[in-house]
Formats: C-alpha cells, structure tokens, sequence
C-alpha cells in the first residue's frame, strides 16, 4: 500500500508538471494570435479555467489563417493535455483519508452528482498501487506534453521570450 507521504509527494509533482506545461498555452496564444508575450499572458491570466484557455487555443489553431499542418499539431497536443485534465482535477479536488493502521489509503471526491430526484456526493475510491501508477503515467506524459508544446512553438516561431 502507497504511504501519504509518497502520495503527497506524487501529487505535488503531478501539481508542478501540470502547471508548468499550462503556462505553455501562453506561447501557443501568442503565435496563434499574433501578439507579444506578454500580450498572451493577459489572455491566458485573464482566462480563469483550463479548459477556457485550452479552448481559446482550440479555436485559434481552427482559423484559417493557421496553416493546416500547425492546426494538427496544436489540435494534437491539446487533446493530449485534455486527456490529462481528468486526474489532475481527481487529486486537486479531493480529501485524502489513511486508516492509520493498515495504512489503506482512500480518496472521496467533492463533486455533487444530480439526478432528477437525489443527489450523491463524495465517490469514494482506493488509493492502491495501481492508482498511483496513473499517477507516475500522468506525469509522464505530461513531460511529454511539455517538450512537444515547446516542439510546436520553436517550429512554428512563436514568441517564445
């Protein structure tokens, strides 16, 4: 069974890799909008949500004036980033419990469910080695994400600095 400490120190690093690869929509708004750096940067803070800011990117690349093999690219990469959205919103949004005996950890979901006549609130799933695996995956491919956004931005000469 995974300790609270070393799930702990996975989640902050999923935290880390997560928000630096973010950050890198901002050079991907610059390019894709035409505007400076810190232009971009007003846009990306203004922009409160992942998933606005991934969408803006989205719908940049769709214009026209992208060139078709740009739009791929950073169509590619932002469904990539989508697709990692999912945990990452799991652990930050989340209470951890840990029977202090067994050491059997637990994560309960703040999040309401609503049908037509009741609600649900706080799923509650095990914490195992197979969860953090996804973890360490996530993380991985988030490195991944990160080198190819970096990729895209240096190909296509985006304002990087």
């Amino acid at each position: 069974m995974p300790k609270l400490q070393d799930i702990l120190l996975l989640v902050g690093q999923l935290n880390y890799t997560w928000t630096n690869t973010e950050s890198l929509l901002i050079y991907l708004i610059a390019g894709l909008a035409r505007v400076d750096k810190e232009t971009a940067i007003v846009i990306f803070l203004t922009l409160n949500t992942t998933r606005a800011r991934i969408d803006l990117v989205e719908r940049l690349a769709k214009m026209q004036k992208t060139p078709p093999a740009c739009r791929s690219e950073i169509l590619a990469v932002t469904q990539q980033l989508s697709k990692q959205a999912g945990l990452r919103n799991k652990f930050n949004h989340c209470i951890y419990s840990f029977d202090p005996e067994s050491g059997r950890g637990i994560t309960q979901l703040m999040r309401i469910f609503e049908s037509r006549d009741e609600i649900k609130y706080g799923k509650v799933e095990s914490l195992d080695d197979m969860e953090v695996e996804r973890i360490r995956r996530s993380i991985s491919s988030l490195i991944e994400i990160n080198k190819t956004i970096w990729a895209i931005a240096r190909k296509h000469d985006f304002p990087v600095s």
